[in-house]
């Protein structure tokens, strides 16, 4: 067949795939016919689609493709790096097209890991870049903390801030407390696929959020310490005091919740992610960029929530940092708890 696939919007040019488009890579997962969308206006994102999946999927990935440098460049500022170029595939993974699906990549870094796979998720688009986000701050990790239960926190932290809390129903938390809090503090899990690890190290961020550690911090200080790290270690490092104390001080504080875990941000850490201490207020260039973004978005018609995001993402602080080397792939799929794996798996290696 030689026809477009095209999806059409209400007083809008019709969304169109274009023929003229680079080869797809080697994809993790997907098998399919690999359509080109577009390419972010940055150049460093290029989105395709499953093209036997309908305009639905194909709006999610035009979305993706006016998203992604919104993404980037605040994952950018989380990780203190400047992540490279990477291609994105959006197609019903698992099965599934409301983001239930997760999303996967093949490695750990920019080199390996750069073809994600999205889940489709019809009529809800934040969904699919929330899932992006998962899946990039991994290759940001640069060959740390990813296939552990301290990087999988970590990524889904990312994800939710990044995408405006989109995969709420992705949360592990609350059935870390169901299960009886095992400390994942003072060890750290490895596996990726462990609801209850990861839903400790949720918990565990979202306190430290609240006590005043952004992401911006949080992220740079887990890459450097490592696969061996722990969250005690990251405590101490942020804190200046000692790793013992981490796991009773984090204890105390859910004793001390007025309802308990029933989600994975108990402590609120939504509410404030980011710390900008750093930066002088008020000042010019942040004034700019944060006026940009609304300008920006108000142009592209896109809603509140996503606004809100883009506002969070141009407060973030402007990286000069090397860029990631190469590690030998070794990250996992996300999924919801539902579709995980608890407990103990086989810990498989993709080759580049």
């Amino acid at each position: 067949m030689n026809h477009r696939i095209k999806a059409t919007q209400t007083g809008k040019k019709p969304l169109e795939i274009h023929r003229d488009n680079p080869v797809a890579p080697a994809w993790p997962s997907f098998q399919g016919n690999s359509e080109f969308v577009g390419t972010s206006p940055s150049g460093r994102v290029t989105v395709f689609v499953d093209s036997a999946l309908g305009q639905q999927a194909l709006q999610n990935a035009q979305d993706l493709v006016n998203d992604a440098d919104r993404v980037v460049t605040a994952n950018d500022g989380i990780f203190g790096t400047t992540g490279g170029p990477v291609s994105v595939i959006v197609f019903a993974l698992g099965g599934a097209t409301d983001g239930t699906g997760g999303a996967d990549h093949m490695g750990c870094d920019y080199s390996t890991g750069a073809a994600i796979e999205v889940d489709a998720s019809f009529s809800n688009s934040a969904r699919v870049s929330a899932l992006f986000e998962a899946e990039l701050s991994e290759c940001s990790m640069n060959g740390n903390l990813c296939g552990f239960s301290t990087g999988e926190a970590l990524s889904r932290w990312c994800a939710s801030v990044i995408g405006n809390n989109a995969l709420a129903d992705f949360a592990t938390a609350p059935q870390w407390v169901q299960d009886g809090e095992l400390n994942f503090v003072d060890q750290t899990d490895n596996t990726d696929q462990n609801a209850d690890s990861t839903g400790c190290g949720m918990a565990f961020l979202s306190w430290l959020i609240s006590q005043g550690y952004g992401l911006e911090k949080i992220a740079p200080a887990m890459v450097s310490l490592g696969d061996s790290g722990t969250l005690a270690q990251l405590y101490a490092n942020l804190t200046s005091d000692s790793a013992s104390n981490a796991w009773n001080n984090f204890q105390n504080a859910i004793q001390n919740l007025p309802n308990g875990v029933t989600s994975d941000d108990p402590f609120g850490g939504l509410a404030n992610p980011l710390q900008m201490a750093h930066l002088a207020p008020r000042t010019a260039e942040l004034v700019g960029r944060v006026f940009a973004a609304i300008v920006s978005d108000l142009t592209a018609g896109r809603q509140p929530e996503q606004m809100i995001a883009s506002v969070r993402a141009a407060m973030l602080p402007v990286s000069n940092a090397k860029a990631p080397t190469v590690c030998a792939p070794k990250s996992k799929r996300l999924l919801p708890p539902a579709k995980g794996v608890k407990g103990e798996h086989q810990r498989t290696t993709r080759s580049a």
